[in-house]
């Protein structure tokens, strides 16, 4: 049966047993008073005393039903829990003398590995007599590291053991996931200025003409 930790983590009522305590709750002043008066006052109060802070001088109880301060506890465990990012560790393999393609195929990986905030955990696997070039593998280590540096920064250089040398790269905080495209700056259209209508002349009258008219 699984044993409850937080049950066992805080001493109430007569588990306490020291002198004197210091008090604080909801609706109580923060005060020092002998601990048999303050499990009176949970008594009354129809409550628990509730050992919060045992190192403190005095210890620091709460008057508070257990039930719920169990609760609390556990709700607020939770939500720190939850707030908690969960970092993945990617890794990369390279050979001592891997070509530049191999190279760039892997350098594109780790980008998108940092941009989702996963750490990268590349490394050089040397194989038989190949450790002699452990130098080499060195150099293409740091080379990996310098092409990520805007995506991610060492946090630990390169160490060799056994047949492995690993360099770790973690995200940069401003390095996020997706960039956003930059929305395209908005042309203003001008409009067309009709033209006003030219003022039709006169038409010449045609008709017949009347005796007398010049």
């Amino acid at each position: 049966m699984k044993k409850d930790n937080l049950k066992q983590q805080y001493r109430i009522n007569e588990q306490i047993r020291v002198r004197e305590v210091r008090i604080v709750g909801d609706d109580v002043e923060s005060t020092v008073m002998p601990t048999a008066k303050a499990l009176q006052m949970a008594e009354a109060q129809g409550v628990d005393l509730v050992e919060i802070s045992p190192n403190a001088v005095p210890p620091v109880c709460r008057l508070i039903d257990y039930s719920k301060f169990l609760y609390q506890q556990k709700k607020r465990q939770k939500e720190m829990k939850a707030k908690q990012v969960k970092v993945d560790v990617k890794e990369i393999r390279f050979g001592p003398q891997t070509d530049d393609h191999d190279y760039n195929f892997k350098l594109k990986h780790a980008q998108g590995f940092l941009s989702d905030g996963d750490k990268v955990k590349a490394y050089v696997f040397f194989k038989g007599r190949s450790i002699l070039f452990k130098e080499q593998g060195e150099v293409l280590l740091l080379r990996f590291a310098n092409d990520l540096e805007e995506y991610g920064k060492v946090e630990q250089m390169p160490v060799l053991e056994g047949k492995r040398m690993t360099i770790f790269i973690a995200p940069k905080k401003q390095v996020q996931a997706k960039k956003q495209a930059e929305p395209m700056a908005e042309v203003p259209v001008q409009k067309a200025e009709r033209s006003q209508p030219k003022a039709n002349a006169p038409k010449e009258y045609k008709g017949p003409r009347v005796e007398g008219e010049d």
